[in-house]
């Protein structure tokens, strides 16, 4: 077994870490880096992860890295929020046996020079697994919002259903957002999609808002509202989403 510590350390001329924090990669402990967490969910049943990122402005940054084996007819589900420190990084990588299925829904949210994102790397190994993973970014300063999401599909992973959705909203022109879908396909009888927007607030849609005499920054909030809880919309456990989406939402007001 390789000793983490003698692993190079990653730079972002590594296709996974091209959009991370420089300064925070040179000056990281290797055997951090490298450290994955591991879960194996048993055959038939649900594990979960439901959880807000907020380290404070003096914290460097963080990765926390997550490896999950998810047993026939298993679900793991993730709901993610990263809203705080300088550099952010969750990455999750999922095996997927026969009819299982993979949840994930990301936020990134905050100002500054932040640094946040998501790195997913789903494996279909066996027929009839599904996934789906929706990540919304809220970026404004010159922070942004980052996901790397690969799909990979074996060639008897027939049946398969995996879909990926990343769309980021910019509040000002200095912000900025990234992403980078990869399919690797070799069974035939599939289903995969991915799509990606970036862009501002809808001012349509804002100004249909306000000619109903609701004011802007109460306009503004409830349409980032919807756009953040788009995340969580899978999220059976209301108080959980609930507990999620305002804790979102408080960042943003310290924007305001």
């Amino acid at each position: 077994m390789t000793d983490a510590a003698t692993l190079p350390l990653p730079t972002n001329r590594d296709e996974d870490w091209r959009y991370a924090d420089s300064d925070f990669l040179a000056a990281s402990d290797p055997q951090a880096i490298h450290h994955w967490r591991t879960l194996d969910v048993p055959a038939g049943e649900t594990r979960g992860e439901y959880k807000f990122i907020a380290s404070g402005s003096e914290s460097s940054g963080a990765v926390d890295r997550l490896r999950v084996h998810v047993g026939q007819g298993g679900r793991f589900e993730a709901f993610i929020v990263i809203s705080g420190g300088k550099y952010q990084r969750v990455e999750i990588e999922v095996t997927l046996e026969e009819g299982a299925h993979f949840e994930f829904g990301g936020v990134t949210i905050g100002g500054g020079d932040k640094v946040q994102e998501f790195v997913t790397r789903t494996i279909h190994a066996h027929p009839n697994a599904t996934s789906n993973q929706v990540v919304r970014a809220v970026q404004w300063d010159r922070a942004t919002g980052n996901f790397l999401g690969r799909i990979e599909v074996a060639r008897d992973a027939q049946k398969t259903d995996a879909a990926q959705n990343f769309r980021a909203i910019l509040l000002n022109k200095g912000a900025s957002a990234n992403t980078k879908p990869e399919l690797e396909i070799f069974a035939d009888d599939v289903l995969c999609a991915h799509g990606a927007a970036i862009g501002q607030l809808d001012e349509m849609a804002r100004y249909y808002m306000a000619s109903r005499g609701i004011a802007p920054d109460v306009a503004k909030r409830l349409l980032i509202q919807a756009f953040v809880g788009d995340a969580f919309a899978a999220l059976d456990q209301n108080d959980t989403a609930d507990r999620l989406l305002e804790h979102a939402l408080e960042k943003l007001e310290t924007r305001a």
